[in-house]
């Protein structure tokens, strides 16, 4: 009896040490002298011009984070790899930078079909998804400890300010045109639920495929039904094309774009015809000439380091990585998965100086803040003409 209770004491201080041992061992991506990120950005594809503004926020971040010391003494290494836009693509990036590169979280990728694929191959391996950039509402729902969003769903942006304007414009006819996959079909969506609560329905919806060019026929419909405001599931060039087409034929409603097309490349590319167009979004495209000293010294920062202007999505690559800096440091100097997710749900992530509204987050609340606003392109450059409101 004596010597069965010695062997089963003895298993127990093996297996104890073993659990000790396991628990030692830090996560992928995170060793003694770096932290391993990985990013999956449209470099080559029809969203290119997001993708390099993306990459290039996240890498001044980095290098500034780096030049510091690092986070608790960690060096942190940014691996971006290219999806030109494909979601098939992006899986292949995902499984490189699960797989190969090992990384700990994926951050800031970009693309609502693109995150859909890429989920399930970081999930399998522990690895977060932070911060897509994307406002489909599977980016934080359900709720799933290793998710974490910042940017409030095309659905709800759409289906709170659509109503309103709706009413300031006193428009009869609305109609949609959207990009025919999930990001396309969420602000359609959103739409579809807006317009209820005014009573109201699309008049005529018109959809194209990812990577369409040619928006002719599309306008033709939406002229056709006499529409007089126009909600844009569209993203660059599709916003740029729909809205010159109608221009050219005589065709001007009012034009609600999502936050995937309030960026600087649309009044870059389009013109002055893109004057007017209303788009919803959180943080401002910052300005060289910005009347915040803060915002102009950082622009002037990153067009001193790039040779061009930043745009907003170049302030959500740089808002992207500090988040995970701060939440990474206040986990200590063991890092891991848990320690990350204790200190993200423990922190109030403050408004910044692009005016990005406070966050906080639970193991049940996924998503930082429900709060967006409206910009209107007056004179090639955005102007907030309603503030933060809250999503019903």
């Amino acid at each position: 009896m004596k010597n069965e209770m010695r062997l089963l004491l003895a298993i127990c201080v093996i297996a104890g040490g073993s659990v000790a041992a396991q628990a030692a061992v830090p996560p992928q991506g995170v060793s003694k002298d770096e932290i391993v990120l990985g990013s999956i950005q449209d470099l080559s594809g029809p969203t290119a011009g997001f993708g390099k503004q993306l990459r290039a926020g996240m890498l001044l971040r980095v290098a500034e984070i780096n030049e510091q010391g690092g986070i608790n003494g960690r060096k942190v290494n940014l691996v971006v790899e290219d999806s030109g836009y494909d979601p098939k693509k992006a899986v292949l990036a995902a499984q490189k930078l699960v797989n190969k590169d090992k990384i700990f979280a994926m951050v800031g990728h970009f693309g609502t079909a693109q995150n859909n694929a890429a989920m399930p191959i970081q999930f399998e391996k522990n690895v977060f998804n932070f911060f897509p950039i994307t406002g489909a509402r599977e980016m934080y729902e359900p709720a799933h400890r290793l998710k974490y969003a910042f940017a409030v769903s095309y659905y709800d942006q759409i289906r709170d300010f659509l109503p309103r304007l709706v009413k300031e414009k006193s428009a009869k006819k609305v109609c949609v045109i959207y990009q025919d996959d999930e990001f396309g079909l969420e602000v359609a969506r959103g739409g579809e639920a807006g317009l209820k609560t005014v009573g109201m329905e699309f008049v005529e919806k018109t959809s194209f495929k990812r990577g369409a060019t040619d928006f002719s026929s599309q306008v033709a419909r939406m002229k056709a039904a006499g529409c007089d405001l126009v909600v844009l599931g569209t993203i660059i060039r599709e916003t740029i094309g729909t809205i010159a087409e109608g221009r050219k034929s005589g065709f001007n409603p009012t034009y609600l774009g999502a936050s995937a097309a309030y960026t600087d490349l649309i009044h870059k590319l389009g013109g002055k015809a893109m004057d007017g167009m209303y788009a919803v979004m959180g943080s401002m495209n910052p300005y060289v000439d910005d009347a915040s000293p803060k915002v102009a010294f950082w622009a002037n920062k990153y067009k001193t380091k790039f040779g061009e202007d930043p745009s907003v999505f170049s302030v959500y690559g740089y808002y992207i990585i500090d988040t995970f800096a701060t939440a990474a440091q206040k986990a200590g100097g063991t890092l891991t998965t848990e320690s990350f997710i204790k200190a993200m749900d423990s922190t109030t992530v403050p408004q910044d100086m692009f005016g990005s509204p406070q966050m906080t987050f639970s193991p049940t609340k996924r998503l930082g803040s429900a709060l967006s606003r409206l910009s209107q392109l007056q004179d090639a450059r955005w102007v907030v003409v309603q503030d933060y409101p809250k999503v019903q």
